[in-house]
């Protein structure tokens, strides 16, 4: 069994995978201030009996690394995957200066469409893979090139993201899209070919949304909304939601054939069904069968 985690942290973004082998993953970081210590705390039990960890930065936007230097500073990330960028920041922050010297560091693997790695997506006789496969971008494609200048320029770093997708044996499929933003996507989307998923992370938290022909080719089971202003959230009526901002810290317990979703709040979650699971600090919300594949 692996888990997923979302975290709570205001309005930004923060992810951990906890692989079913020797592998664990945090996609960006967002220390608010209220819960560093325990966000802090909880990584380190976890990371400790794993072989890899890795860190996935999505982009250097505030929202998305803050807290990173700590965050360093206890870890020691080895392994910082990131899309191969000059970004710059008008008024650049310490956790930003930290994100600069990890991306242009040898420990830095850059992200692109196709990329392969050992442990990432390859197994062998040490270690399995973590069943990570990067579906964007594609570094010739002139819409990302235009975003990449736009960021080395000092401006939005929103969509330099990449599309990232976990693949658990026989189980869930989960795609993180970052900040891209819903104009970009619109421009790129005969470029991209995704899979259908359980999970998808909106993309921005929410405030853009995935365009409907991507969507439907994503069909995902279940959307998470992350954590932003009510006002700027899209509903994404049509689907399934879980909306960070009612539920608190969300759990995904993914095994062959289910997941069993847990939640920091207690929250209406009429669409999954209730078998009786349960997981110490956190309110079971239901479960739901990943799709044969």
């Amino acid at each position: 069994m692996s888990d997923i985690k979302s975290y709570s942290v205001g309005f930004g973004d923060m992810f951990y995978i906890n692989h079913n082998t020797d592998n664990f993953t945090i996609i960006d970081c967002c220390f608010n201030g209220s819960n560093d210590r325990f966000i802090l705390d909880e990584l380190a039990v976890l990371t400790e009996p794993k072989g890899i960890t890795r860190f996935i930065s999505t982009h250097p936007d505030w929202d998305h690394i803050r807290g990173l230097t700590n965050l360093d500073d206890m870890l020691g990330i080895r392994n910082f995957y990131c899309v191969d960028n000059d970004a710059t920041k008008p008024d650049p922050t310490p956790d930003f200066y930290r994100y600069v010297e990890l991306r242009d560091s040898e420990k830095a693997f850059h992200i692109r469409q196709g990329s392969k790695r050992r442990w990432m997506n390859q197994s062998d006789d040490e270690r399995k893979s973590s069943g990570i496969d990067v579906l964007w971008p594609d570094v010739t494609n002139q819409h990302f090139k235009d975003a990449m200048i736009v960021a080395a320029d000092g401006g939005t770093a929103n969509n330099i993201c990449p599309i990232v997708k976990y693949a658990a044996h026989q189980g869930v499929v989960a795609l993180w899209m970052g900040d891209l933003e819903t104009h970009f996507l619109e421009n790129v989307q005969a470029d991209l070919a995704l899979p259908e998923v359980d999970i998808l992370f909106a993309p921005h938290h929410g405030r853009d949304v995935v365009p409907e022909p991507l969507l439907s080719e994503l069909s995902p089971q279940l959307i998470v909304i992350g954590e932003a202003a009510e006002e700027h959230l899209n509903d994404y009526a049509d689907y399934n939601t879980l909306l960070q901002n009612s539920a608190g810290d969300i759990v995904f317990e993914c095994e062959e054939g289910f997941v069993h979703v847990f939640t920091g709040k207690a929250i209406s979650t009429p669409y999954l069904s209730k078998l009786g699971r349960s997981r110490d600090g956190y309110v079971y919300a239901g479960s739901f069968a990943t799709r044969e594949r």
